[in-house]
């Protein structure tokens, strides 16, 4: 297993920022039900993890995508991590809105670039991909080259695996499904049952049933 992704997902678990509940499943925004439920943002609230991630967000943009000139976080999870990353870079910011705004100059990307500029975007979290890869068409439509993404955690569906290959966008992640519940199982917050649970659901996530 990757080290670093281990230890990531070891951090996320002890903050809580991943909870796994395989017998009172969440209900996400989509209507989906998940045994799983991640929220990255509570990283911003823990100054030794916050630094954490930037840094090793920082780090793989340094490495997979070295030519960048600006990053773009999506609104609103990964506008914080993203401001802190292109600080860290000391590269233009800026955050794609979900849709555009109802006043004022309506804009969707919030900041400036300019048309040509070669763009890392920034997630903090991917499902099913849709939201994120809606940022990479609205950069794109502006002119400028999408070189690829990096995000905190990927649960690596299907659809979103397809989805990223369709729109040609490489994405590199912090950690993942496969390393937070080899964690969680190794530390004994799950049994081997719930992992085989986790497993159905994360094969059909939109018809899951528990």
């Amino acid at each position: 297993m990757d080290k670093m992704k281990k230890a990531f997902a070891s951090k996320l678990l002890k903050i809580k920022a991943i909870k796994l509940q395989p017998n009172d499943p969440f209900t996400w925004a989509s209507g989906w039900k998940s045994p799983f439920y991640c929220d990255n943002r509570k990283t911003l609230s823990f100054p030794e993890l916050r630094n954490y991630v930037k840094l090793e967000l920082t780090h793989a943009i340094s490495e997979h995508f070295p030519e960048a000139e600006a990053v773009a976080g999506v609104a609103t999870g990964a506008i914080a991590q993203g401001a802190l990353v292109a600080d860290s870079l000391n590269l233009p910011f800026v955050y794609v809105r979900s849709k555009p705004k109802d006043h004022g100059l309506e804009n969707l990307i919030e900041g400036e670039l300019k048309p040509g500029m070669k763009v890392v975007v920034v997630e903090d979290l991917i499902s099913t991909g849709g939201s994120s890869l809606k940022a990479v068409e609205a950069i794109r439509r502006y002119g400028c080259e999408v070189i690829g993404m990096v995000a905190s955690y990927t649960y690596g569906f299907p659809v979103a695996k397809e989805a990223f290959e369709n729109a040609n966008v490489e994405l590199v992640t912090l950690t993942d499904y496969e390393h937070v519940v080899a964690e969680a199982l190794e530390t004994g917050y799950i049994s081997d049952a719930d992992v085989q649970l986790l497993h159905e659901w994360r094969k059909d996530p939109a018809n899951w049933k528990k």
